[in-house]
């Protein structure tokens, strides 16, 4: 039915749409790889997996538990590309990207710990982008904005995640943005966007597909009041000028065009919410068990 449902969203806007929406068709691997430690993808470099499942043979992930760059798979430097790779699940951090700036290019994550890919760094013409791929079994985010500047994700693919993008909501009262387009989410446990409304932060979504057999409501986008001293509360969610830019036209929930959700909210996720309590360029140590909602 996922087939059935990504096909008809790629047909209707197919000609419209820079990247393809996902058939909710995930990869096969061919061959594995287990690292001793993160793998570094030097500024200018493409890294190029080849399909292949990378993973560590040292980390085991440990579920919400905070850690930091020298836990995950690979590290990003400025101007790098990581394409063609299946991060699999022994690790805690997948993916980090540290001063900004990078490429992801078909990067699949199969079982994400912690998060799947963690944004730092940066200047407010920074920009992160992420092109195709997916990520399945998050229990929190998959992508973790703690930079500044502009996260660009286009057909990317989530499945049981918690929330797909959370701009961090305890990094202090820097803006950031995020630019959303052609995705489909099948089964998000909290939002497909968490952005903060106090510190400016501003999200751009459009063509965003999500398959629900849950009884709560979707929230495409909701936002919380960023807290630098402590957690965010969430203060609300749907379209809003400047917070959440997007029309009902925008977003297709179980194939059908007309915007949020009408299912009853029964409640607020109370989980402990994206949890990466990391200050702006303090760099990667942080504090276990303290969230960043």
């Amino acid at each position: 039915m996922v087939k059935l449902f990504a096909a008809s969203a790629a047909l209707l806007l197919a000609t419209a749409t820079a990247a393809s929406v996902p058939d909710g068709k995930w990869p096969t691997s061919a061959g594995s790889v287990r690292l001793a430690a993160a793998q570094v993808v030097k500024a200018g470099e493409v890294f190029d997996g080849k399909m292949q499942t990378y993973e560590r043979s040292d980390v085991s992930c440990e579920g919400q538990t905070e850690s930091g760059a020298d836990t995950a798979v690979f590290k990003l430097e400025p101007g790098a590309t990581l394409k063609n790779v299946i991060i699999g699940k022994n690790q805690m951090e997948g993916v980090h990207c540290d001063k900004h700036d990078c490429t992801i290019e078909n990067v699949w994550w199969d079982d994400v710990c912690e998060d799947a890919l963690s944004v730092k760094g940066g200047s407010a013409s920074s920009v992160t982008t992420v092109t195709g791929g997916g990520a399945r079994s998050a229990d929190d985010k998959v992508i973790q904005h703690n930079g500044l500047g502009t996260v660009k994700i286009d057909g990317f693919y989530g499945e049981d995640v918690g929330k797909l993008y959370r701009s961090c909501g305890t990094c202090g009262g820097k803006a950031r943005k995020v630019s959303m387009s052609n995705v489909l989410v099948v089964n998000p446990t909290n939002a497909v966007v968490t952005v903060n409304k106090n510190w400016g932060d501003q999200a751009t979504l459009s063509n965003i597909w999500v398959k629900s057999s849950g009884s709560k409501k979707v929230k495409i986008c909701q936002w919380s009041q960023g807290n630098a001293n402590g957690e965010p509360s969430m203060l609300g969610d749907g379209p809003s000028p400047s917070l959440c830019q997007y029309s009902e036209s925008d977003v297709h929930i179980n194939g059908n065009e007309g915007g949020e959700d009408t299912k009853k909210d029964e409640g607020e996720d109370t989980r402990q919410d994206d949890g990466d309590n990391t200050k702006q360029d303090d760099g990667d140590k942080k504090k276990k068990g303290e969230g960043d909602n």
